[in-house]
């Protein structure tokens, strides 16, 4: 009795030893190489973390810029208005550089002509901004739809080179499976957790946009309220 207690205790104690063993081995992994066992296709999804972190910054610079308004922008341009100096209102509009100043600008040329085709004008010009300001917006949203498609193919690609291996060697130990299983799955999980960083990038630029554009919507009524006023 004493010998099967001493045989059962040295097992339970070489089994948790090497349970902490391959513990310490899993976590001595680092994160650059748990990534490159993803494969080949790791690579283009390397390039498609590089577009979006770029694309993102450029038209959050952009952004930011375009949304940079002067709180009084507006009272200048009503008092020169109200002077009827049209001229000083549109230089002045011309050296301030921003979606609002440009459409404004555009209603200073009109005035004089009937308010529709004032609105007109400056709807148009407010429409080229907002497009100058959407420009590649579209990049991000294709990259947040094509990056966990490239994870996928990766782990499908990786899952049938695993299998065709174990079908021509016969190794089908739970280790081999698992492991192969796991360093499949890499790819998957890099291709979603970009496709979520393009996701909430395009979403954000996308809220800063509509900011601006309620920004130039108010100018412009405000514009528009400005000239049906009596000139002093």
């Amino acid at each position: 009795m004493f010998y099967l207690l001493q045989a059962t205790v040295a097992n339970v104690t070489d089994t948790l030893h090497k349970a902490v063993n391959t513990t310490v081995a899993a976590e001595k992994i680092s994160m650059w190489d748990l990534l490159q066992k993803g494969g080949w296709i790791m690579y283009p999804l390397y390039l498609l973390l590089a577009f979006a972190i770029f694309v993102f910054i450029e038209r959050l610079l952009a952004i930011s810029k375009a949304s940079k308004i002067d709180d009084n922008f507006m009272n200048i341009i009503r008092d020169n208005i109200m002077s009827s100096n049209i001229s000083a209102a549109r230089s002045f509009a011309k050296n301030t550089n921003n979606p609002v100043a440009r459409m404004i600008d555009k209603g200073l040329q009109r005035v004089g002509k009937p308010i529709d085709a004032i609105e007109k004008s400056m709807e148009n010009v407010g429409k080229l901004e907002m497009y100058k300001m959407e420009r590649n917006l579209n990049i991000l949203s294709l990259i947040a739809g094509i990056a966990p498609m490239f994870g996928f193919l990766g782990t499908i690609v990786g899952m049938v080179q695993l299998f065709y291996g174990i079908a021509s060697t016969g190794e089908y130990t739970l280790n081999t499976i698992a492991g192969g299983i796991y360093t499949k799955m890499v790819t998957s999980a890099t291709g979603l957790i970009i496709g979520l960083i393009a996701y909430v990038g395009h979403n954000f630029l996308s809220t800063q946009i509509d900011k601006t554009a309620n920004k130039m919507e108010a100018a412009s009524a405000e514009f528009i309220d400005i000239l049906q006023e009596p000139t002093r």
